[in-house]
């Protein structure tokens, strides 16, 4: 390990450190553009710039690796002077657009230029102009700002795996360009706005929309998928400006997916802001007083088997058990908080987590993807996967629709012969998952949500027993839920018992006629016409498919405008902050509950959402450890099963990754996604296939 002096104090670094590396470790700061710790190091705008002693010049640091005895200097006057006129350099073709810049009051150059930028220029010639260039509906470009730092390009070829930008040109002709004018199609893309250093690439949807020192921050939880990204809420009186990515290094590192990061304005559309009630077929408005009266009175009159309720895939943890507490006591058995009525095995929590956790995906060397889009459910795990491909030749195999990945895979084949394939030991896959170290596999929804899924969870625990890939120092079974409340709702046992109705029997049931009352929580993903015989309650928060089919809708509050918990796929308990009030007359989700179970004289034992986290704690004691992964020890389970196994493919579930929930369906800015983007990712996906 090498040993060096940084401004007169002696450190020892790694072996392969960078010098700008080492001055971080030695608490020196040094200023910089280009250089982040995610990318590859590219040495382009040499701010970084320090003396080294007997150098004949000074050294750009992010590109220089250190070595024993070397002496380092970072506060000279020839550093101070190189810096300046480093900046001064870069200043020389940026426009003067601070006033009017998006990125004012969060821009790297700004804050440099207050160290190093001179108060006056001497260039005297023209400056250079830059076309803008369309990058689609989410990122605006003003490319006359750009230093060429190429943080973007690294981060959407590297990070993204999607080699859509690039630089042209040589000198003061060189743009950073997607060549042929289109939007890009990652998943991943908002993520260079957060990148740029300075105000060349912005938000479309926030521009010119307020300033970063007039929004209140709030810490929350992403739930447009079950990852449980840290995100942050920034609000301006009662509206979402923005929401922007939170550091997790176990988690989402410091990305977010586009959805999560663009979809919020979705939240002021179609909102439901009062209750309603049906008269004559037709919804009209009412007060709380008066729904809360129709719900107890419709309760009262049906019997415990002729009640149910479901949970949508949005909820949070303290009102799927709010709604558990009221339906036991009525002795309402037909529960269930999976919409998509996906088979999932729930004798241990093992059994339904992703076990090797998403950090530890980087320990694996083979992994085997069955009936799973994880650059669609999972953004931030595909990008996770890639990284790790990048840095160990991690080994993908694929048992489902061939994809664009991001990452070269083996296409084992479409359906569940392809796992027989694998257990024969004829193809070749098998023998990379038979040497493989640390195995992993993981299961999507396309084959929870068959009918023949519980004996293919037969075969998968076939699998795990062949090539051993459950040992006591490695799991790597893992099941990739698409839902942020399903976790939760499987940990609070918010699923019916054997003598009970699922979803699917719910549903039919209801359409019968002889299921009497129906009880959906945000509930909006499941496809039930109107019974005049099943009063159907909606409580949730945007007018979709649930209000349409309500005889009472119940306005609740959405994922931003109530504090909740949260679980993610690998069993992580999480909670979020309330970043503004519910509109008008909606309320916090928990608090209608108890509202309601007041009004039939069986009221829940809390008045507060402490006192409902306390009970919450007492029954089920992990979600009393925030933040820590709650794994359970694996046990082989015989499941029953009569159904035949399906020779059908496993297909992806997920048919349109920018509207998938009510949220994102009422957002405009993913309505446009869905139209400039999804087009251009068919097209390729027509010429791959009439290539091949």
């Amino acid at each position: 390990m090498p040993k060096l002096i940084i401004d007169g104090t002696e450190i020892e670094v790694q072996a392969g450190t960078t010098v700008f590396q080492a001055c971080q470790q030695a608490g020196v700061e040094v200023p910089h553009f280009c250089f982040h710790e995610r990318l590859a190091i590219a040495g382009n705008c040499r701010m970084c710039l320090v003396e080294l002693e007997k150098a004949p010049k000074p050294i750009a640091s992010c590109a220089y690796p250190t070595a024993d005895g070397m002496v380092i200097k970072t506060n000279t006057p020839m550093v101070e002077k190189a810096r300046k006129g480093v900046m001064e350099f870069l200043l020389i073709n940026h426009p003067l657009d601070c006033p009017i810049c998006d990125q004012g009051g969060e821009c790297d150059l700004q804050d440099e230029a207050m160290a190093y930028g001179k108060d006056r220029s001497r260039y005297e010639e023209n400056r250079r102009a830059v076309t803008d260039k369309y990058m689609g509906p989410l990122v605006k470009t003003t490319m006359t700002r750009c230093i060429h730092c190429t943080r973007c390009v690294r981060f959407i070829t590297d990070v993204a795996g999607v080699e859509e930008l690039g630089a042209t040109g040589r000198g003061e002709n060189m743009e950073i360009t997607t060549y042929v004018e289109k939007a890009l199609t990652s998943e991943l893309s908002g993520n260079i706005i957060d990148l740029c250093p300075v105000g060349a690439l912005t938000s479309k949807p926030y521009e010119f929309k307020a300033r970063s020192w007039e929004l209140k921050k709030t810490e929350s939880i992403d739930v447009f998928d079950a990852l449980g990204t840290n995100i942050c809420i920034n609000t301006r009186g009662p509206e979402v400006m923005r929401i922007l990515p939170r550091l997790n290094e176990d988690i989402n590192e410091e990305w977010m997916a586009d959805k999560a990061r663009f979809a919020y304005d979705g939240l002021k559309r179609q909102r439901l802001d009062r209750p309603y009630i049906r008269q004559n077929g037709k919804l009209k408005e009412c007060s709380w007083d008066a729904a809360l009266e129709f719900v107890a009175t419709k309760i009262e009159t049906a019997k415990p088997n002729e009640m149910a309720a479901i949970a949508g895939d949005l909820c949070d943890v303290e009102s799927m058990f709010a709604l558990k507490e009221l339906m036991q006591s009525l002795d309402v058995q037909n529960i269930d908080c999976r919409q998509d009525a996906a088979f999932i095995p729930l004798e241990t929590r093992a059994h339904y987590l992703f076990n090797t956790s998403i950090a530890g995906i980087e320990k694996a060397d083979v992994c085997l993807v069955i009936g799973a889009n994880l650059r669609w459910e999972a953004p931030l795990l595909n990008a996770r996967l890639r990284k790790t491909y990048l840095q160990s030749k991690l080994k993908v195999g694929m048992i489902g629709e061939e994809l664009d990945l991001t990452y070269p895979y083996s296409q084992i084949g479409t359906g569940p012969e392809a796992i027989d394939s694998l257990l024969n030991n004829t193809h070749p896959f098998a023998a990379l998952l038979k040497n493989a170290k640390n195995p992993m596999i993981i299961i999507g929804s396309a084959l929870m949500t068959r009918a023949d899924a519980p004996a293919l969870f037969q075969k998968i625990q076939q699998l795990i027993d062949t090539f051993g890939i459950i040992r006591d120092d490695w799991n790597g079974y893992n099941l990739l839920h698409k839902a942020a409340s399903r976790v939760g709702g499987l940990d609070i046992g918010f699923v019916p018992n054997k003598s009970a109705m699922n979803t699917e029997q719910i549903i039919e049931a209801a359409q019968k006629g002889s299921l009497k009352l129906l009880y959906l929580l945000g509930a909006d993903e499941i496809h039930l016409k109107p019974h005049q015989n099943c009063c159907v309650i909606y409580q949730g928060h945007h007018g979709d498919i649930g209000a349409q089919i309500a005889d009472v809708i119940l306005p609740g509050a959405a994922y931003s405008e109530k504090s909740g918990t949260y679980t993610n796929i690998e069993g992580r308990v999480q909670r979020s902050e309330m970043a503004l009030f519910p509109p008008h007359l909606a309320k916090e989700d928990w608090k209608i509950i108890r509202a309601i179970s007041g009004a039939i004289g069986k009221a829940l034992p809390y008045n507060s959402i402490e006192e409902l986290r306390y009970q919450l704690v007492e029954k089920y004691p992990h979600f009393g450890h925030i933040d820590q992964l709650g794994q359970d020890k694996w046990q082989k389970i015989d499941i029953a099963s009569s159904s035949k196994i399906s020779d059908k493919p496993f297909l992806n579930v997920i048919q349109n990754y920018y509207m998938t929930d009510v949220i994102s369906r009422a957002s405009l800015t993913m309505a446009k996604c869905t139209k400039d983007i999804l087009n251009i990712q068919e097209q390729h996906e027509n010429k791959r296939v009439a290539n091949a």
